[in-house]
């Protein structure tokens, strides 16, 4: 279970004595009409309360003297009404029990109350410049403190954007968010093997996704983590291709990038795999190239190793790969460091092997380490969770051997590192050649 009052103590303790940190949560979006889009709270907010309820906002205000740190929650009241048409409402003192917060009041009640706890605070936190009606609250908050300058008040001397300290909290994961992020990814793995067994000549791509998010939503995940490509046939070579709306031909492969997300955490899974079940022979090499690729990349995951490392491992395996089946010219390199100096397998591999993963699918946290004055790479820590995702994409091109043309892979697992190397959280969804050609297409 998430100790959410444990996260709002350490976060109140790397603040200034009596600073007050302000974090409202996501607002709901209309969609049409009268419609909203499935409401999603904001991560930040929700790693810090486990509160799902739009218009609420949490305030922190640090311990100073003999005052202790407090947690007030400003949220929306009970109403009959409206809960009859658009469900339960916690209301302030119900969220305040639940939640374990030192107090909490009416969301309507946020304007009037902020000048008084922003009272003679050194400093405020907030998420500076990303959202223009928060700083256009803060602006006034602190008009109305230094309106009372007077009377011996002092507003705030100094605002800070709150977002890097709870970026590096983020970014490291205790067990329990391990265990959930496990779970989210087995749920994944399920789904992707799911779509191989529906897979064969002429389905639909949106067929593929219909039964990703069937599976999903069946072992309780409340959203997918992203929208789910599924592309086949030269489609696998647009990174970000999500239209899911061609018919698949005999011969093709089909690149499906999704996870799900679970109690706020996502997964992230890539499989490809031929909708015919079986790899023709220059699919097969690139295939098992990127696959090496991705052993490589895991190999150079442990703590202590620059976060950095494990995308030179993959760029070199495939480089030579490249260099080996004719992809890059191989007479023009003397060596593949040379190959990857001039940036030779960039028209194949334009995309990092990698990224952080957590609440957000490309979840929060610092890629180098900004306290040196180079900025170098990043180490690796034990609770750091990352995707691991080589891949090879072949566009039509005189210099490329045709029989490689339209061929796009990309395999990707979840990773997170622990103190002795690395757990990968995503073993479910099937992977090896011989995994896949006895799934597919035997629903």
């Amino acid at each position: 279970m998430m100790d959410f009052a444990d996260r709002r103590a350490r976060l109140a303790a790397q603040l200034p004595p009596g600073a007050v940190a302000v974090l409202p949560t996501a607002p709901e979006a209309v969609r049409n009409g009268d419609a909203e889009y499935p409401y999603r709270h904001d991560s930040y907010f929700y790693y810090l309360t486990g509160f799902t309820e739009p218009e609420s906002v949490l305030v922190l205000a640090a311990a100073q003297g003999d005052k202790p740190a407090r947690a007030i929650l400003f949220c929306r009241e009970k109403h009959p009404e409206r809960e009859t048409w658009d469900g339960y409402r916690h209301g302030p003192e119900a969220a305040r029990e639940a939640l374990g917060l030192d107090e909490a009041y009416p969301i309507g009640e946020l304007d009037a109350r902020m000048p008084d706890l922003l009272a003679n605070a050194p400093a405020l936190f907030y998420a500076t410049a990303a959202n223009a009606a928060l700083d256009a609250q803060v602006a006034a908050w602190i008009k109305a403190v230094r309106a009372r300058s007077r009377s011996g008040v002092t507003a705030p001397a100094s605002l800070h954007n709150l977002l890097p300290l709870l970026d590096e909290m983020r970014l490291v994961k205790d067990a329990d968010e391990q265990a959930l992020m496990l779970r989210a990814g087995v749920i994944s793995g399920q789904a992707h093997a799911r779509a191989m067994r529906a897979a064969r000549p002429g389905v639909f791509e949106y067929e593929l996704e219909a039964e990703l998010l069937y599976e999903f939503r069946r072992n309780g995940a409340q959203f997918p983590a992203y929208t789910s490509i599924v592309a086949s046939g030269a489609n696998a070579c647009v990174l970000h291709y999500n239209a899911n709306n061609r018919r698949t031909r005999d011969g093709d492969l089909v690149l499906i990038d999704a996870g799900c997300e679970l109690d706020g955490y996502a997964s992230d899974i890539t499989r490809t795999f031929p909708v015919n079940g079986r790899f023709s022979g220059p699919q097969r090499a690139l295939y098992e190239l990127v696959l090496a690729a991705q052993d490589a990349a895991f190999a150079a995951i442990e703590p202590g190793r620059p976060y950095s490392a494990f995308h030179e491992a993959a760029v070199r395996v495939l480089t030579q790969g490249m260099l080996d089946l004719g992809l890059i010219a191989p007479g023009k390199y003397g060596s593949v460091e040379d190959a990857i100096a001039d940036k030779a397998h960039v028209p194949f591999y334009m995309h990092g092997t990698g990224h952080w993963l957590g609440m957000d699918v490309h979840d929060v946290g610092a890629y180098r380490d900004l306290a040196q004055a180079d900025k170098p790479s990043r180490a690796l820590a034990p609770g750091m969770a990352l995707t691991v995702e080589p891949g090879i994409y072949v566009r039509p091109d005189p210099s490329v051997p045709e029989r490689f043309w339209h061929i796009g892979i990309r395999i990707e697992d979840d990773v997170v590192v622990t103190a002795d190397g690395h757990r990968i959280l995503t073993g479910t969804a099937p992977k090896s050649v011989a995994e896949i050609e006895a799934l597919v297409g035997n629903a």
